[in-house]
């Protein structure tokens, strides 16, 4: 074999498996997630209060791996003991590189120095945003939401993320009852714009052991938001429509 010929061939050879690397690690987190819809996930909480605690607990007895965040992980090590091994504690930070998928759940004042503070980490994350805006807590940022919709306001403070309204309805005492009750199962309302984050998001729903009700876009949030008739429904999927008058 000439020379020339072999050398040329050992490139091709090592541009071919050069650009097969760079394609698998753009895949990889796709294909991650994937596999994890198909079995368990990980998701990383961000605001493990009571909604987050609640709702990420239910997961872990589901299966699935919850790191729980906390400017001060410390304090949440009663909670991760309580659990199991599936549960852990960590940094914000933490939890975000952790999660296939996010949940946040801490007072809506919050959301934009979140966005600002891990916009890159947060990229193209699917991200559960159970988080409602009160006047008296949250200030002008709650006028927005009332003038815009909270699932478009959530949206813009979010930038970039794969985002699905989730889990905003009901205190998490009803949560913590009403989970995995006999059927009909006790209706959760979601809302996204990607049709594949609304999909992982409405699997994550009956593994807590709820049954999902997908409302529509971001926009149509604005039906299950603080204060509006999808609000507060302790109710089945069934009777959950037919308040909101949406197709059974």
């Amino acid at each position: 074999m000439p020379k020339e010929y072999s050398v040329d061939c050992d490139r091709r050879v090592v541009l071919a498996a050069g650009s097969a690397l760079i394609l698998g690690a753009a895949l990889w987190p796709m294909r991650s997630l994937a596999q994890g819809t198909d079995g368990k996930l990980r998701i990383g909480v961000i605001g493990s209060g009571k909604i987050g605690g609640t709702i990420g607990g239910l997961w872990v007895k589901a299966g699935h791996s919850v790191l729980f965040s906390s400017r001060h992980p410390e304090e949440l090590k009663g909670l991760v003991t309580s659990l199991g091994a599936l549960a852990q504690a960590g940094t914000v930070e933490q939890a975000i590189a952790f999660g296939d998928v996010i949940f946040v759940a801490v007072p809506y004042g919050a959301l934009p120095q979140i966005g600002k503070d891990y916009a890159a980490a947060l990229k193209n994350k699917i991200v559960l945003d159970a988080c409602n805006a009160v006047a008296a807590r949250d200030g002008a940022i709650a006028e927005e939401v009332e003038r815009d919709g909270i699932g478009v306001t959530s949206q813009k403070y979010l930038v970039g993320t794969r985002l699905v309204r989730s889990f905003n309805t009901m205190s998490y005492m009803i949560f913590a009852r009403e989970a995995n009750r006999p059927d009909p199962k006790l209706a959760v309302p979601i809302a996204g714009d990607d049709a594949e984050a609304v999909k992982v998001a409405a699997g994550l729903v009956r593994d807590a052991g709820f049954d999902p009700v997908v409302v529509g876009k971001l926009a149509d949030a604005r039906r299950f938001q603080r204060g509006n008739p999808g609000y507060g429904q302790p109710v089945s999927a069934a009777e959950f429509k037919q308040k909101l008058n949406l197709a059974p």
